[in-house]
């Protein structure tokens, strides 16, 4: 299988992962002009299933370094299964959260609040089970990316004055919810894998690509429920049925996929990457998304257009911080 075998080289996949992982919400704003998100997200969780499968017989089973990932899948541990697959779950959950608040908010506002916090608050719980690199400048960087998570949350609110206030606060409300369940979801995937050697991994223990597998079967099973649940009692509007779901254009279906198949890219690029950054300084750097995702809403989308020049400082103070917090991250590993 393909094992990075450099530091430099896992920094540059987590990389890849920020832009996957802050980009994949411009395929919601496309497919909400004629289609509701609790419909995109069934799209969105299936192109994530063939993703890990096209990994799993590709570079999960490429070359001579490691097991491949028939051999590998077998032998998994029960224990090492459920890890993965409850990461799955967990992170299915805080992502359909996360997927509401950008219907209601919008990517600037949803990806700062939801994500920020998840990378802050992940940073924490991955480096706290796996310490790799320096935590002084690890925890300086989460510090100034919580400096620019609160200027954004500022920001928003100077923006929704004198708009609808109840669904504001219910859309920064459920992007605080999906922060914090989406910074659990990491660790559990971590712990079913031997971080330590790749080349080698312990018995039971899975590769990236397996975990990758079982991290995306629990997303799809799990979405059964939680979407289920969702297109019965919607935050925001009527319920939807799965007839819907099924008039929907071949077209419409497949930007859905196109944002599965942007995320798992992102979050396969991060698994793979742990083994030489570290789970911590891999999710950290993964979760700058919320940087990419804020470029996007601000400059692509306009979703602060009109805003004054306090409005304005406070977006600058933000995308500055957020940049010095990841620089600090990415620094910490060569320590």
């Amino acid at each position: 299988m393909f094992i990075v075998q450099d530091y430099f080289l896992a920094i540059v996949l987590t990389f890849v992962t920020m832009l996957c992982w802050g980009s994949w919400g411009n395929t919601q704003k496309l497919a909400a002009k004629n289609w509701r998100y609790e419909l995109f997200y069934w799209d969105y969780v299936i192109g994530i299933l063939l993703l890990s499968v096209f990994l799993a017989y590709t570079l999960g089973s490429i070359g001579e370094q490691g097991r491949n990932f028939n051999t590998d899948i077998v032998q998994v541990s029960s224990r090492n299964f459920w890890s993965a697959f409850f990461g799955g779950v967990v992170f299915n959950a805080s992502n359909i959260l996360l997927a509401a608040a950008i219907s209601i908010s919008g990517m600037a506002v949803a990806f700062p609040l939801g994500v920020g916090l998840a990378l802050v608050l992940g940073v924490l719980v991955n480096y706290i089970q796996a310490p790799k690199g320096d935590p002084m400048l690890i925890f300086m960087g989460v510090f100034a990316i919580v400096l620019a998570i609160i200027f954004n949350g500022i920001a928003s609110g100077k923006m929704n004055a004198g708009k609808d206030k109840a669904n504001a606060k219910k859309g920064i409300w459920i992007a605080v919810g999906a922060g914090i369940l989406m910074s659990l979801f990491y660790r559990f995937v971590a712990a079913a894998m031997d971080l330590n050697n790749f080349e080698s991994p312990e018995a039971g223990k899975a590769t990236p690509y397996s975990a990758f597998f079982i991290f995306a079967i629990g997303m799809f099973v799990s979405n059964f429920i939680f979407n289920t649940l969702l297109m019965k009692k919607p935050f925001v509007g009527e319920p939807v049925s799965f007839a819907n779901y099924f008039k929907g254009r071949f077209s419409t279906h497949m930007v859905g996929v196109l944002g599965g198949l942007i995320w798992g890219l992102g979050t396969s690029l991060s698994y793979i990457a742990a083994g030489k950054a570290g789970a911590a300084i891999s999710y950290g750097l993964g979760q700058g998304a919320t940087m990419v995702a804020a470029f996007w809403g601000v400059f692509i989308w306009k979703e602060f257009k009109g805003a004054n020049k306090n409005v304005n400082l406070l977006l600058f103070f933000m995308f500055l911080l957020f940049t010095s917090g990841l620089v600090l991250i990415i620094i910490s590993g060569g320590n």
